[in-house]
């Protein structure tokens, strides 16, 4: 009986597959993997690629993913460095940093491995909480607030934490989402915080009563100085003008009809500096001016 040669090429490639099957087992990229005979890890895969294997029962191989996990706390209440209660709620950023010890610790569970995670963030809480007191928490006063330094703290807590139980854990970020107050130290937090602003606000009309004072101080040397400035340029235009005045005087002193001619002129230029009529008595000065001169009569004349 002949076979059938598609029948044997499909046969050798099912063989081929099955073998493969047993034998190879691929890590991508995002992962990787422990090998494990008889249950006991005997090497840990980092690289991604294609590797061999004994066939199960003999070796079994565990993937895990190697992308960072994003882990969140629960709300804890703990208690700062004066005493006061707050509530504190944090995330992580983890992921697996040795498998081997990984997958001794926690088997393929991630679950039990943020249980040991939530486990040393609550020692982070006690201890790094515990050392600093409430305003660096929750302030008025952006100052005071030190959130950056004490999720630092955190993370340095953490990781030194997880280094110490060799976990294989490695915790790449820590941050506060989100604090709160019990109802019983609310009302207390306002009024302390009441205080806080009462405080500011009296600093803040201090401190604008002293520039007004320092504007009103600095207005009143500039006027000050300003009329001294102006009362010494009067003085000297005036002893100007004296001056002038005496040397004018002078002069009409030698020809005083002259004098009176030029006064007379200047007032009655003065009158008619714009379109202006006047009716008035020509025998009033300076108004005598516009009769033009008069003739005395003879004295020998005959009648």
């Amino acid at each position: 009986m002949k076979q059938n040669p598609l029948t044997f090429i499909v046969g050798a490639v099912l063989l081929v597959i099955f073998v493969l099957l047993l034998f190879v087992f691929q890590v991508r990229k995002s992962e990787v993997a422990v090998v494990t005979t008889f249950g006991k890890p005997v090497r840990d895969i980092t690289e991604p690629g294609a590797y061999w294997k004994a066939p199960w029962p003999i070796q079994k191989v565990h993937k895990f993913d190697q992308r960072i996990h994003n882990f969140e706390g629960k709300f804890e209440q703990v208690q700062t460095a004066d005493q006061f209660t707050l509530l504190i709620m944090v995330y992580v950023g983890w992921n697996i940093s040795d498998a081997k010890v990984f997958s001794q610790r926690f088997g393929d569970s991630t679950a039990k491995a943020e249980e040991s995670l939530e486990g040393l963030l609550r020692n982070a809480y006690s201890g790094v909480v515990g050392r600093h007191p409430f305003p660096d928490f929750v302030s008025t006063d952006e100052k005071q607030l030190k959130l950056a330094e004490i999720e630092q703290e955190m993370l340095q807590r953490v990781q030194a934490d997880s280094r110490a139980i060799t976990n294989g854990l490695d915790v790449k970020f820590l941050g506060i989402k989100k604090l709160g107050l019990p109802e019983s130290v609310t009302e207390l937090v306002f009024q302390r915080m009441k205080s806080e602003r009462e405080v500011k606000v009296s600093e803040i009309q201090f401190e604008g009563e002293r520039q007004a004072r320092d504007l009103r101080s600095a207005a009143d040397a500039e006027s000050a100085r300003l009329i001294s400035d102006a009362d010494a340029q009067a003085t000297r235009i005036r002893g100007l003008g004296d001056s002038e005045a005496a040397k004018s005087f002078e002069v009409f002193k030698q020809d005083p009809e002259l004098a009176r001619f030029i006064l007379e002129l200047g007032a009655l230029e003065a009158f008619t500096k714009e379109r202006t009529t006047l009716i008035l008595d020509t025998q009033t000065s300076p108004l005598g001016l516009l009769r033009g001169p008069t003739v005395a009569p003879a004295r020998n004349a005959k009648p």
